[in-house]
């Protein structure tokens, strides 16, 4: 079920989680998130892969929740679906997401994209958090990861209409980094990916946690996060290397250790 629901691509240090159920326009069913964390997993303790990214097709990234699996469902037989787990595993990856993303990005969609740590759209790509329009509103992160990264009033209008935003827009608004041709998204997203794995992957982590505690925490927490991994990565081979390089004027060879 996993090998059939996604699909992973190893390059070097770069893995890639391609969402693979084209016939429900990858529509985030409980299996599919479990197959996803699996998968997520899996590369996350891979020594040899430094970043994942995380894909659809050129026409959909992930077009929401499977309706067909919530329509009749009560509160406690949702709860039983397990899904926040699945999203839970997803958050406790250590490793930096990329989020490649081309046509819609609806729902769960919207909402897996804003879980990575960027966002690489193709300029079909179109942003939205339509659960409004169901008579539901986003459960996975919607209405509070979208309001970090865009701010309340753009996020409150995205929320209570259910409308989507282009990638264009979406750039406009800080939610996503680049846009690109439809032809070029992933490997924009393999090229920025190549980028990240060729820094020291524990300051990468480190850095990646400290930006994240500060949107999620007060500045003041925030800093101290930051401080404490600062410090810590004095304690590392690759500050040794990266340093000595540096006055060396030789490039530094990082090992992540």
């Amino acid at each position: 079920m996993t090998e059939e629901l996604v699909l992973i691509e190893k390059e070097n240090a770069v893995g890639t989680v391609h969402l693979n159920r084209p016939d429900k326009l990858n529509a985030l069913s409980p299996a599919m998130l479990s197959a996803l964390a699996d998968a997520l997993e899996q590369l996350d303790v891979d020594k040899d892969i430094r970043v994942i990214i995380i894909a659809g097709s050129s026409n959909v990234f992930a077009a929401g929740a499977d309706i067909e699996a919530m329509a009749k469902a009560s509160p406690l037989e949702m709860k039983a679906l397990g899904t926040r787990d699945y999203w839970l595993r997803m958050r406790r990856i250590d490793k930096p997401l990329i989020a490649a993303v081309s046509g819609y990005a609806f729902g769960g969609g919207c909402e897996l994209a804003l879980q990575c740590d960027l966002i690489v759209a193709s300029e079909t790509a179109q942003f939205a958090q339509p659960e409004i329009k169901l008579g539901i509103i986003p459960g996975a992160g919607g209405t509070q990861r979208l309001t970090k990264a865009i701010g309340p009033y753009r996020a409150m209008e995205m929320v209570l209409t259910g409308e989507a935003i282009s990638a264009q827009e979406a750039y406009q608004h800080n939610l996503i980094n680049r846009v690109v041709p439809v032809e070029r998204y992933l490997d924009e997203a393999k090229e920025l990916a190549r980028l990240i794995a060729e820094r020291p992957p524990v300051a990468v982590r480190m850095a990646r946690e400290a930006v994240r505690r500060g949107v999620e925490y007060t500045l003041t927490d925030g800093m101290e996060v930051e401080r404490r991994n600062f410090l810590l990565l004095f304690d590392t081979d690759d500050q040794a290397e990266g340093m000595n390089a540096f006055l060396e004027k030789r490039p530094p060879e990082f090992k992540g250790e």
